[in-house]
């Protein structure tokens, strides 16, 4: 994952966040930029991740393989192309409609981090929860040129009410306190990363927005960004996982619209060092016990 950090940070510099500060005017003759973001290639080999080498075993391998496997998909694409989870925004909107940021709530729910993909904002703050009747442990980065910096690492507890003794069929969601930090960017980063430290294949993402003018895309991969001031602007999109962010230069008219189409390549090569191996040495009997681990809730394929 720090490789993949390091990449992002590279990627994200052309992009780092102005000096000037954005100034809210009324917005009556605004435009709207709308599109859609795109992959080419087949589908990237997903990280796969050993579930007896992490706690709960039983618990969150209830979305696994059935082979003792949980898999962290971090695309999701539809049936014609359309990427999940892509980052659109104004990297220079320096004046627009009124700038109101609600605190982005990420969720721990079934050993998984939801959404994946998020925005955040300097100085603002981001608030995690805990949904599941086990603990996890939250470690947040953002990237720079010299690697991950730590932005806060806290314990997630669950829920006291939560039962101690869960079983693989049970499915049990119960708030835990919510846990709420400010992020503090170094100047000119934008990527937010948040890591289980319990939990190695739980993950999300997020960039960090200065201006109103963003949006993520949906399951089919389109974006809409309304009352547009017209003007000339460079319209960004980024994905966490692709290593290339992509930008172009757009004119918005008064009351005029304005389509943009981003197509990313699939990543090639080794990703990461979790991929799934069939070592017969190295199943769920290496812990000298038997370890029920059953996909009750989703079956995986790799």
């Amino acid at each position: 994952m720090t490789r993949m950090m390091a990449l992002a940070a590279a990627v994200v510099l052309a992009c780092a966040a102005p000096a000037w500060a954005y100034e809210e005017i009324a917005v009556s003759d605004g435009g709207i930029i709308s599109g859609k973001v795109t992959i080419a290639g087949s589908k990237p080999t997903t990280k796969g991740f050993n579930l007896i080498t992490f706690p709960d075993p039983v618990y969150c391998g209830r979305i696994s393989t059935g082979t003792g496997w949980r898999i962290l998909d971090e695309f999701s694409v539809s049936p014609d192309g359309g990427l999940k989870d892509v980052v659109v925004f104004l990297s220079d909107a320096q004046r627009g409609k009124p700038f109101v940021f609600a605190p982005p709530t990420i969720e721990a729910r079934d050993c998984k981090f939801l959404p994946f993909v998020t925005v955040v904002k300097d100085r603002s703050d981001v608030v995690v929860m805990n949904m599941d009747p086990v603990m996890h442990d939250i470690q947040a980065y953002e990237t720079s040129r010299l690697g991950p910096r730590v932005l806060f690492n806290t314990p997630l507890p669950m829920n006291p009410h939560h039962r101690r003794n869960v079983s693989a069929d049970s499915h049990e969601h119960l708030a835990g306190e919510p846990m709420t930090q400010q992020i503090h960017m170094t100047k000119g980063r934008r990527i937010f990363v948040m890591q289980c430290g319990f939990h190695a294949y739980m993950e999300s993402w997020g960039m960090a927005i200065d201006n109103p003018y963003y949006a993520v895309t949906g399951k089919d991969g389109t974006f809409s960004i309304p009352d547009v001031p017209p003007g000339e602007y460079t319209l960004v999109a980024w994905h966490p996982q692709v290593q290339t962010m992509q930008q172009r230069k757009i004119v918005v008219t008064a009351k005029g619209a304005v389509t943009a189409a981003f197509e990313f390549k699939t990543p090639t090569g080794r990703r990461s060092a979790h991929e799934i191996v069939e070592n017969p040495h190295y199943g769920m009997e290496a812990l000298g016990k038997t370890v029920d681990i059953r996909p009750t809730m989703e079956l995986q394929k790799p």
